[in-house]
């Protein structure tokens, strides 16, 4: 009887995911974004290699030398970060948005009425969404910004180990942001205004805590972007704003941190209040 039970789950939390993925697919800002996205990640950075590019010929010799911080800031650069912070978690605030913008999330919750399962599904399918989609950008960019530098010898090879966090980083901090996203939709549950919040979480609270002072630089330094600049590119070129630069496993471990509020805040937001 266990395992028949057991089986039946499992089975229903495929179609949760599937349906998910469905309802994800549908939604027509989701391509658009993703492909407005993309193209303007790898346009920064594009423009970042060819900017190095052009100007590196008058760069000093000490700069020419030793290029790696400034390929692996071409390959990923803050203006990239940006978009992602604004496209991914947008994408994850629509995502629960719209369905109780339709109304859509009643049938939903009627058909299933353990509403944990399917925010469960919802995380599941929007992370593998945003990582595929992160490690596609991040690879492509980096290869395309590579490729660009490789005419002045200034590229870095994908077998460095610093170029393989940048990706994995850069990768990792997209389903991150669109979690974050879907956890304020699922808060605030209107476009507009899960938008506003996700834009102030993830984009406005790293420019308000830039003080030196300690408390300040600690509520920094636990933000989804400080962790993905220090992971990208500040331990080769210097801590962000001079503060005390902080660990590869402080900074993977709030990116863990934030992934599991998140999803946590989502499951719990919609469990306990009407729809």
């Amino acid at each position: 009887m266990t395992t028949t039970t057991a089986s039946l789950n499992r089975a229903r939390f495929h179609h949760l995911l599937t349906a998910e993925w469905i309802k994800l697919r549908s939604l027509r800002s989701t391509p658009w974004a993703l492909l407005l996205s993309a193209l303007a990640i790898t346009g920064a950075n594009v423009s970042a290699a060819v900017a190095d590019y052009t100007n590196f010929p008058g760069y000093p010799a000490s700069v020419r030398a030793d290029f790696l911080s400034s390929a692996l800031f071409d390959a990923f650069t803050d203006i990239a970060s940006q978009v992602v912070m604004l496209a991914a978690g947008s994408i994850g605030a629509i995502m629960i948005v719209s369905e109780f913008s339709t109304g859509l999330i009643r049938t939903t919750f009627a058909a299933v009425p353990h509403r944990r399962a399917v925010m469960a599904a919802k995380v599941v399918v929007l992370s593998a969404v945003m990582t595929g989609y992160g490690l596609v950008v991040s690879s492509m960019s980096f290869a395309t910004v590579q490729a660009i530098l490789a005419g002045r010898s200034a590229d870095v090879p994908i077998s460095n180990p610093h170029a393989v966090q940048v990706i994995i980083a850069s990768t990792l901090f997209t389903p991150v942001c669109a979690l974050v996203g879907l956890a304020i939709g699922s808060v605030i549950r209107h476009s507009a205004s899960s938008i506003v919040g996700t834009v102030v979480v993830l984009m406005l609270m790293p420019v308000l805590f830039t003080s030196k002072d300690p408390w300040y630089a600690a509520v920094e330094r636990s933000l989804p972007h400080s962790a993905w600049y220090h992971l990208s590119a500040e331990q080769l070129a210097g801590p962000m704003n001079g503060q005390v630069p902080a660990t590869d496993v402080g900074a993977w471990t709030v990116y863990a941190a934030w992934a599991v509020a998140a999803a946590a805040v989502a499951t719990l937001a919609v469990n306990r209040r009407d729809v």
